[in-house]
């Protein structure tokens, strides 16, 4: 949630400073800073991917309570996860072909 809230402002922030013209104000290097920001964008993305996906595969693992095994996520959390970790492997390729075209524009 971090991930998406953080890359959603930040989103928001940039287009704000386009939409408003700020960027012909500001001396910067506009294609490199939009380079980074997927990069960076892409690489958390790809790390709650992994985590997602790992803690959707625990499914199966019981934990003991009280002398009875029970599995460590629900049906219902277990289908939870499975679509969170399909969301985020979406977004993980989206946000990977827009570093990639990022990466084109900022290279000559």
């Amino acid at each position: 949630m971090f991930v998406s809230v953080t890359a959603f402002f930040f989103s928001l922030l940039f287009l704000g400073m386009f939409l408003s013209g700020m960027v012909t104000q500001i001396e910067a290097n506009w294609n490199f800073l939009d380079f980074a920001y997927h990069f960076t964008v892409f690489v958390f993305y790809f790390g709650a991917f992994l985590l997602e996906a790992a803690a959707t595969s625990l499914h199966d693992l019981h934990c003991n309570t009280t002398m009875t095994l029970q599995p460590l996520l629900s049906d219902n959390q277990y289908n939870i996860n499975v679509a969170a970790t399909i969301f985020a492997f979406m977004t993980t390729a989206c946000y990977g072909c827009s570093l990639g075209l990022a990466l084109r524009r900022w290279r000559p």
